[in-house]
């Protein structure tokens, strides 16, 4: 039984218990969550299922949809329709894993109190970097994409940097407003305005008789391939890609804690993944069948001067909240990590909001500087698919389930062959974390070596760059 049960202070015991899943169906919810609904302390747990749905789609949506079609170049269309359908339904499984692991074991924050559970402190410590070091990446990504919106909307009206710094220091600003649900209605603007944004440029793209940036006069190729015949770095990297626009699965737990009725959690993830996968597979398709390897990255900018800036006007709200989303939750996940066993954590002191507000405003500083470091958005996302979302999306989960069904490994035919199919998802991941991140970082080395990023903290615009 965990600390919580034996004592009337304001958060449970540092690290998560060893609950079955029938024993965590008999356990108080109160006692059972890391977050307490007691009279005098900050309510934290406000978040019902539709919201929690949709905080999960804006922490998806913004970075998935607009470097896929891109990708799809690289693949073709078939195996990058492959891809898409493949992955999502993949991330889809791992996210319920995750969350029924979560749900059966009191206490559990986030991956890393996960971790935990399975390896000790060791693995916690491990995979709490991995997961910090994930969310400053991505975070990235939502500076660098706000960066581009303002360079467009401005006419790059002064060097891309200072924009980033705007970017910056408007998504820590944002990320300070301290629980989920009082930034719910901010996701709804912000996965509405992205969506918007995207629709536009789609439906724009079909009604141009050759892509904006292909030569408006005399032959061009298109580019569109069925089938493309990539290198390995480029066909990993474009993988990566793919399964990075919806592995940010791992975000999802500090949002179950959140929720008012945590085990309502997996019809919000089916939701989610299912409006992700639908909108993927169709938008990434026709943009790049009407563009081919003109499309721009971020794929905003993909449709014409005039469509861009009407794009990024409607779409800047989305990739803002995106920013925020990630720094909000990589702060999150340090606040907790700081407090945790402490009054602070649920209490309006001095050391309560000071701890928060480091938190933010460290973790948006680290990602304006990843930003500048690789300011193109396709390589930044590419990179927490490998780095960071090989381990945590795919490993991990993996041995979640096998942590709580070791049992199937001397079970029936069927029990066996899903038992070694875990082991293999296992290996996926470690596949995608080292294969993956090399040819990132391959591409990366590419493409300052042939100018396509200048060095740190450079003026120059890459918001074609692909």
């Amino acid at each position: 039984m965990s600390d919580a049960k034996k004592t009337n202070a304001v958060v449970t015991a540092p690290t998560c218990s060893r609950h079955s899943t029938q024993e965590a169906k008999m356990e108080n919810n109160d006692s059972f969550e890391i977050f307490k609904t007691r009279e005098g302390s900050v309510n934290f747990r406000t978040v019902g299922w539709i919201h929690a749905s949709i905080i999960f789609l804006k922490l998806i949506f913004a970075t998935g949809v607009l470097t896929i079609p891109s990708a799809m170049f690289v693949l073709g269309a078939a195996p990058g329709a492959i891809n898409v359908v493949g992955w999502q339904l993949l991330n889809t499984y791992c996210a319920i894993v995750q969350g029924n692991f979560r749900n059966s074991h009191a206490g559990c924050h986030s991956i890393a109190d996960m971790s935990y559970v399975m390896g000790g402190t060791w693995l916690k410590e491990v995979t709490g970097g991995i997961f910090l070091v994930t969310y400053l990446i991505v975070c990235a990504t939502g500076i660098v994409g706000t960066s581009v919106a303002l360079n467009a909307l401005s006419n790059h009206a002064t060097c891309t940097n200072s924009f980033m710094i705007v970017a910056t220091i408007i998504i820590f600003l944002m990320s300070c407003v301290r629980k989920f649900e009082k930034i719910a209605w901010l996701t709804w603007a912000g996965f509405l305005s992205v969506y918007i944004a995207v629709f536009i440029v789609v439906v724009s793209v079909t009604t141009l008789d050759r892509p904006a940036a292909a030569p408006q006069t005399g032959d061009f190729e298109l580019g569109f391939h069925v089938i493309g015949y990539p290198t390995f770095a480029e066909g990993i990297t474009s993988a990566a890609t793919i399964f990075c626009a919806g592995a940010g699965t791992s975000a999802f737990l500090p949002v179950i804690s959140e929720m008012k009725h945590p085990r309502n959690y997996n019809r919000a993830v089916y939701l989610c993944m299912g409006v992700v996968t639908a909108s993927y597979l169709t938008f990434s398709l026709v943009v790049y069948r009407w563009c081919g390897q003109w499309v721009a990255s971020p794929s905003l900018g993909s449709a014409g001067y005039v469509v861009k800036k009407v794009a990024y006007g409607v779409g800047i709200t989305g990739l803002i909240v995106s920013g925020m989303l990630y720094c909000h939750t990589a702060a999150k996940y340090l606040f907790v990590r700081v407090l945790r066993g402490s009054d602070h954590l649920q209490k309006n002191s001095w050391t309560h909001w000071c701890t928060w507000f480091a938190c933010t405003f460290g973790t948006a500083v680290v990602s304006f500087l990843i930003a500048s470091g690789i300011p193109i958005y396709n390589y930044l996302v590419a990179l927490a698919g490998t780095l960071g979302f090989g381990p945590l999306a795919l490993g991990l989960p993996g041995y979640l389930w096998i942590h709580d069904h070791g049992y199937y490994r001397t079970g029936n035919w069927k029990q066996v062959i899903i038992y070694w199919l875990h082991w293999l998802l296992i290996l996926l991941g470690v596949f995608m974390t080292i294969g993956g991140t090399y040819g990132v970082v391959q591409n990366i080395i590419d493409a300052y070596a042939n100018g396509t990023i200048g060095r740190a903290f450079d003026c120059a615009d890459n918001s074609n760059s692909s």
